[in-house]
């Protein structure tokens, strides 16, 4: 599958700002299935980015606007290839996985995606309840799928219901919420039931005719690491293995490390409105 993703974020001041400091998490990731064909952004008031790769391998785009402006505005487009087949039914969790899915070398290799952070953070309360319903982790594979059924049925996705800074403790109280709060919640149960898993951020193609949801701003999912197959992808908010549809931008602990657009500004409060167009191109 080719996609083409046009995504802008417009700022609006109430007052002019001084001048303004960005970071822009918006440049789409390479890897073994997803190749990224073209990407550019352009930035209002005019700026350059200076571009790194972080800690988790996400491409960052920073850049700096001296001059007062009332208006900030990032366009970024994006052409990307994907291919990638379902294989989750066709895993066994053999001896050999268990091993090394229980051994001390993989529990400290993976330690940042097994530890609670501050947007994961769920009771024990709140996890237990989830564990009497879907049954303990015998099987991680079998148990993340366990748990995507179970919060895809027991969410509403609403987004008026949270806000960015929602945690997961939060959300689960509300039983609703949107991608970013669904993912957290099952970050915080897949960790505390000893199963490495990541945020990740990007975009979602529905097509026509598709009960998905999720397509109106980025999009959050879930991967879990899996001994000899490595990290696989879930979406708790539709209940699908995340294949052709989802384009990768970036992948972290949770929301905080992959926050599509950060700043910091002189100046008063302001209004930020959201724009993602993902559309299905034909293979060349």
């Amino acid at each position: 599958m080719k996609y083409k993703i046009v995504h802008t974020n417009t700022f609006q001041y109430e007052t002019p700002v001084e001048q303004s400091l960005n970071t822009i998490r918006l440049k789409p990731r390479n890897n073994e299935c997803q190749r990224l064909l073209s990407y550019r952004s352009r930035i209002t008031p005019a700026s350059m980015t200076s571009d790194h790769v972080d800690i988790w391998g996400n491409n960052i785009g920073s850049f700096f606007i001296p001059e007062k402006h009332q208006l900030l505005e990032v366009e970024t487009k994006s052409i990307v290839s994907i291919q990638k087949a379902p294989y989750l039914q066709q895993i066994q969790f053999s001896s050999e996985m268990k091993a090394i899915f229980y051994s001390k070398l993989f529990h400290e290799h993976y330690l940042p995606y097994l530890r609670t952070t501050s947007y994961t953070y769920l009771e024990k309360q709140q996890v237990d309840e989830v564990i009497s319903i879907i049954g303990p982790n015998s099987n991680p594979i079998d148990f993340s799928i366990r748990l995507m059924e179970f919060l895809y049925n027991e969410f509403t996705y609403n987004t008026e219901a949270t806000t960015v800074e929602t945690t997961a403790k939060e959300a689960f109280g509300l039983k609703s919420g949107v991608c970013q709060d669904i993912t957290h919640v099952m970050l915080g149960i897949l960790r505390k039931n000893g199963i490495p898993a990541r945020y990740v951020s990007g975009y979602l193609y529905i097509g026509q005719n598709s009960n998905l949801v999720g397509d109106n701003a980025t999009h959050a999912w879930v991967e879990i690491m899996v001994p000899g197959i490595g990290w696989i992808g879930l979406d708790p908010t539709n209940n699908v293995e995340v294949l052709e549809n989802h384009v990768i931008l970036c992948k972290g602990r949770d929301y905080s490390d992959v926050s599509p657009l950060q700043g910091v500004y002189h100046g008063g409060p302001h209004t930020l409105e959201v724009k993602v167009e993902v559309k299905k191109l034909k293979h060349e």
